[in-house]
């Protein structure tokens, strides 16, 4: 399980002196192991003095897996608080209507004079991030047929108007190709600086068709709203078994969603998801989802050279690929 937001961050920029800040997933809170045992034990007697370790982190929450059944989700930065009230509120809802598991926040930790901000916990989901497991061509259609039918049951109408009411549209315009296009240049041209990535002609093009388009005409549905390769869990045999990190779920196109249908697969595999979602795409929704998903994929690129993260880097990299493959 893990986490983030990366796609409505801004960028880093050097201070005074030529200091250059803090990067922009940069914990406000950062909640270690210890931390984790203290909070969860003193609010949730019957889990005091179970084994914590810590499962992962991203740029909005540290998450701790306590008892080796229950992941606590605990936010690292302010800007994370209005979505895990979302995820508090609606995901026990979501999670009886959809084909694949969600984390339902079981458990759920009050602010204290230890931690000031909201917490809680989910049972664990089994499974591993898309990006970090090696699928055969097989397991990738799999995954794609299984994140289609999904998708297919969150972008139901029936779905918003029960459970969507309460949501706000698409806050970060990301089913605009215009912004993601302009804020896809930006992240390139990091990564081109930092030498792990080459201009690509085709890419260039997908921008500058994105920057003379509108957005889809909708209508809004409910939406994961940062659905990336590090969100879709998947077993070995490539089979989906879950959705996580829901804290900028919202209402908007459905090209929010699915864009990662083009950064995550291709070929026989994309067939397969767009199959089994079973919606039109048409092609104006399609250009959104295509240059959503290089913007998701330079943004999770330039985190994973920042940090380290040598396998995140290679799936993002190879996902800005895949947005342009037709």
């Amino acid at each position: 399980m893990t986490d983030g937001d990366p796609a409505n961050a801004p960028e880093t920029s050097d201070g005074p002196a030529g200091r250059t800040a803090a990067p922009e997933w940069a914990a406000e809170q950062d909640v270690q192991e210890a931390d984790a045992a203290a909070l969860v034990g003193r609010q949730f007697p019957d889990l005091r003095g179970a084994p914590v370790r810590l499962l992962a982190t991203g740029w909005d929450n540290t998450v701790h897996l306590v008892g080796e059944r229950w992941a606590f989700r605990f936010p690292r930065r302010a800007v994370a608080l209005p979505g895990v009230q979302r995820e508090i509120a609606t995901l026990p809802a979501l999670a009886a209507r959809l084909p694949l598991a969600l984390p339902v926040p079981v458990r759920v930790g009050r602010p204290s004079g230890a931690y000031p901000w909201p917490f809680w916990g989910a049972e664990l989901i089994p499974g591993r991030e898309l990006a970090e497991v090696d699928l055969s061509a097989d397991g990738r259609v799999r995954a794609a047929a299984g994140l289609g039918a999904f998708l297919r049951a969150l972008h139901d109408p029936e779905l918003a108007a029960e459970v969507g009411g309460g949501l706000p549209v698409d806050p970060m315009r990301r089913a605009d190709p215009a912004v993601r296009a302009s804020m896809s240049r930006e992240r390139l041209d990091r990564l081109v600086r930092r030498g792990v990535w080459s201009p690509d002609p085709a890419v260039d093009r997908l921008l500058a068709e994105g920057e003379r388009a509108g957005p889809p005409p909708g209508p809004a549905v409910v939406s994961h709203g940062d659905l990336h390769l590090r969100h879709l869990l998947v077993g070995e045999d490539g089979r989906a078994t879950g959705v996580i990190d829901w804290g900028d779920l919202c209402r908007a196109d459905p090209a929010v969603d699915l864009s990662l249908a083009y950064a995550g697969f291709d070929g026989a595999a994309r067939t397969a998801l767009l199959t089994a979602y079973g919606r039109p795409v048409g092609p104006g929704r399609e250009l959104a989802a295509r240059v959503l998903a290089v913007c998701l994929c330079a943004v999770l690129a330039d985190y994973a050279a920042s940090t380290g993260r040598a396998r995140l880097l290679a799936a993002s990299l190879a996902g800005l690929r895949r947005a342009v493959a037709r």
